[in-house]
């Protein structure tokens, strides 16, 4: 049976993913972005229920942003491979490192098209956004969760 706690955790996670998103709306969509809700992308190193936490957030995030269906379908299937992903690093210095790859180019694969720029120069778009976001916001995010793993429950 999922325990209310877990599903709580899921919920804010969720919450303040899409609550980023439409805080920096103009920058977290289209083929040059940094979406800062990505910095909560290495959640899934110390909390499994981030896993679901960022896949549902990315949905409505998704749903709420302009680029529509293939967003939604796309870009939420990328983010939950990229938190199971985190969820498998040994090393929190990896943890941003599957969210960079796998946003870098998968969400391209289908945002080059609908913005007709090429492929690569699409990765390093995406890729350069998702590193600031994920190495410069989201890894010190969590060294500090790591420090504070006990006083806010997380152990």
């Amino acid at each position: 049976m999922i325990k209310l706690n877990y599903i709580i955790r899921v919920a804010m996670i969720a919450a303040i993913y899409v609550v980023l998103n439409i805080i920096f709306a103009s920058i977290s969509y289209g083929p040059v972005q940094v979406r800062i809700a990505e910095a909560l992308t290495v959640l899934p190193f110390i909390d499994p229920s981030a896993i679901i936490g960022l896949f549902v957030g990315c949905i409505l995030a998704n749903i709420l942003g302009p680029v529509g269906m293939v967003d939604i379908i796309g870009g939420s299937f990328c983010t939950l491979v990229a938190a199971y992903l985190t969820s498998k690093m040994k090393n929190p210095k990896l943890a941003p490192l599957p969210p960079v790859l796998i946003n870098a180019f998968g969400v391209s694969i289908y945002l080059h098209l609908l913005f007709d720029l090429p492929y690569w120069i699409t990765v390093l778009y995406i890729g350069i956004g998702e590193v600031i976001a994920c190495y410069i916001l989201g890894y010190p995010l969590l060294i500090l969760l790591i420090k504070n793993k006990k006083r806010l429950g997380l152990e």
